[in-house]
C-alpha cells in the first residue's frame, strides 16, 4: 500500500491524523481525471481503514501525464502495478492495451475493484490482487514487461522488500517506472540514489519542480561480460 507521509506545505494536515489516516467520518469523494483521451471517474474513500490508500497522490498523477505526454506503449505489454491505492495508474495502463495486474494490500483491493468497475469495460485486461512485498511476490511471475507504482517508497524498513519484490517481478527486459514525491524526512531520496542502482540501471525520466515529484525509469543491469 502506497502511504507517503505528510508535506504539510502541498498536502492537507486532515489527510494525516493519527493512526495512518483514520478519520472518525468516512464520506466518499469522485474525481474525473483525463488521460490519453479516455475518461476517468475514480472513487477514493476516506475515513475507512484505508487510511492514506484512498486518495489519489501527485505521483500517480504525474506518473499518467508521463505516460500521455510521452506516449508509452502498453499495448501486448504485461504490466504490474504495485501499491495501487485506487488503482489509476494501472486502469490506464490497461485501457492503453495493457495485460495489467493492479496490486496492493486486501484492505484496498474493494476500492480498486471498484474503480476498474467503473471505468474498464469488457475485454479490456485488468485482474486485481492481493501482493504483500517481500511475503508472497514469488505466486506472481517473474516476466513482467512494465513494472508500475507511485508514490510507493515511503517507508524505510520496507525499502529490502520493495528492492526483493521488483527484482523478482521485472523481466529481463523489463521497465520499471517509479513516480515519487521527495520527501527527504522518508528517505525517499536515499532510495533512488543509493539502494535501487545496486540492482538497476536507473535514469531520471521527468522531474515536476511544483509537485516535488520525481519520475524514475529502471532496467536490469546487464551481467558484466568476463
Amino acid at each position: 500500500m502506497a502511504v507517503p507521509g505528510p508535506d504539510p506545505e502541498s498536502e492537507p494536515e486532515s489527510v494525516f491524523p493519527r493512526e495512518l489516516g483514520l478519520f472518525a467520518d468516512s464520506y466518499q469523494e469522485r474525481s474525473r481525471f483525463c488521460f490519453c483521451g479516455h475518461a476517468l471517474s475514480i472513487t477514493q474513500n476516506f475515513g475507512s481503514s484505508l487510511g492514506v490508500a484512498a486518495r489519489v497522490w501527485d505521483a500517480a498523477l504525474s506518473l499518467c501525464n508521463y505516460f500521455e505526454k510521452q506516449n508509452v506503449d502498453f499495448r501486448g505489454k504485461k504490466v504490474i502495478e504495485l501499491g495501487a491505492g485506487t488503482g489509476l495508474v494501472g486502469i490506464l495502463a490497461a485501457l492503453q492495451g495493457g495485460d495489467v495486474t493492479i496490486t496492493d494490500l486486501p484492505l484496498a483491493l474493494e476500492q480498486i475493484q471498484g474503480n476498474v468497475q467503473a471505468n474498464v469495460l469488457p475485454g479490456v485486461r485488468a485482474q486485481v490482487r492481493a501482493l504483500s512485498w517481500g511475503v508472497d511476490q514469488h505466486v506472481f511471475p517473474g516476466d513482467y514487461d512494465l513494472v508500475l507504482g507511485a508514490d510507493i517508497v515511503y517507508l524505510e524498513p520496507t525499502f529490502p522488500l520493495l528492492l526483493g519484490t521488483l527484482q523478482h517481478l521485472c523481466g529481463p527486459q523489463g521497465t520499471i517506472y517509479l513516480a515519487a514525491k521527495m520527501r527527504q524526512e522518508h528517505g525517499t531520496e536515499n532510495f533512488f540514489q543509493h539502494l535501487l542502482p545496486q540492482y538497476f540501471h536507473l535514469e531520471l525520466a521527468q522531474r515536476d519542480e511544483n509537485a516535488n515529484v520525481n519520475i524514475y525509469r529502471a532496467r536490469h543491469r546487464k551481467p558484466k561480460s568476463v
